[in-house]
């Protein structure tokens, strides 16, 4: 059975939506996807829309909605995506924190360079959990 990882901020529209996304393309056959906060927008970050449908062809308003942690399964891995304040908590047989800054309100290009770090992050968490260098036991 899959690993199933969640990335987790405190509003959910941005950062942990794109590394949901990207997770859905470039790990689905590695691990499990979801993202998820302690508060929600009512939408999905404008420009990290835009970022993820331009770089990837993706439409995550057409695939995603910004969630609260509770309604997300139970999960192995948690991915804080770098709050810079005291980030959600959710149980977890392994934790990291990728302390990437937050695009919003910053250029398009920050979302597109943000969204470039998430995509190598997101594949060397699957190299990792497929080496089984993530103790998943």
């Amino acid at each position: 059975m899959k690993p199933k990882v969640a990335f987790i901020c405190v509003h959910n529209s941005c950062r942990s939506q794109m590394a949901e996304a990207l997770g859905k393309v470039f790990t689905r056959n590695i691990f499990d996807s979801y993202s998820g906060g302690t508060e929600v927008k009512p939408n999905i970050n404008e420009d990290a829309v835009k970022a993820i449908k331009d770089l990837y062809h993706i439409d995550m308003n057409e695939s995603q909605h910004s969630k609260l942690i509770s309604h997300i399964p139970k999960v192995d891995i948690v991915i804080k995506m770098g709050c810079n304040v005291v980030c959600p908590f959710l149980p977890s047989k392994h934790e990291e924190d990728w302390g990437l800054d937050d695009p919003t309100g910053k250029s398009y290009e920050e979302f597109i360079n943000t969204a470039k770090i998430i995509e190598e992050k997101v594949k060397d968490l699957g190299k990792r959990i497929e080496n089984n260098e993530i103790p998943l036991g």
